[in-house]
């Protein structure tokens, strides 16, 4: 791989299987390197796959660790998606929400209030059930962040 060449990389270990196929067409299009991390405990059809141990947070390690400026990481990790942004990388979610560095700080402490809230016995909705908008509106964000030379999410 050119170090130069920008890079598509994804979190995989919770992304959806009709996401990675935009991706896939999307890295072709584009002429970007797609790059996968996920746990052993995922079977992921990747050319350029990083495969980590079952410890927490260990793929989202292993996408900070890829990331540079330039890049496009997808994840519906918003604690990622923070790290990669302040490297300069763009940070896209499989339904399609394109995170703005503007905008980290409040979603960082949504989550931490969250998170919180478990702790103590509360109970938060998960992600709703996948829709083929939802494929959709991910495969319009993508394709404009690619669309863009130079991407950054402040331009978005």
């Amino acid at each position: 791989m050119n170090r130069t060449q920008r890079k598509i990389i994804v979190d995989a270990d919770a992304c959806p299987r009709s996401c990675l196929q935009v991706i896939r067409e999307a890295a072709q299009r584009f002429d970007r390197q797609m790059v996968t991390a996920a746990s052993y405990n995922h079977q992921i059809d990747s050319d350029c796959h990083i495969t980590v141990g079952p410890e927490r947070d260990a793929a989202d390690f292993a996408v900070v660790n890829q990331a540079a400026a330039g890049d496009v990481v997808v994840t519906q990790d918003w604690g990622l998606a923070a790290l990669v942004v302040a490297k300069g990388a763009a940070a896209v979610s499989p339904h399609g929400r394109v995170f703005a560095a503007e905008e980290m700080t409040q979603i960082l402490e949504e989550r931490a209030l969250k998170a919180r809230y478990r702790r103590s016995g509360g109970r938060t909705r998960g992600p709703r059930r996948r829709t083929s908008g939802d494929d959709a509106n991910f495969r319009s964000a993508l394709f404009r962040l690619l669309e863009r030379p130079n991407v950054s999410p402040k331009t978005l």
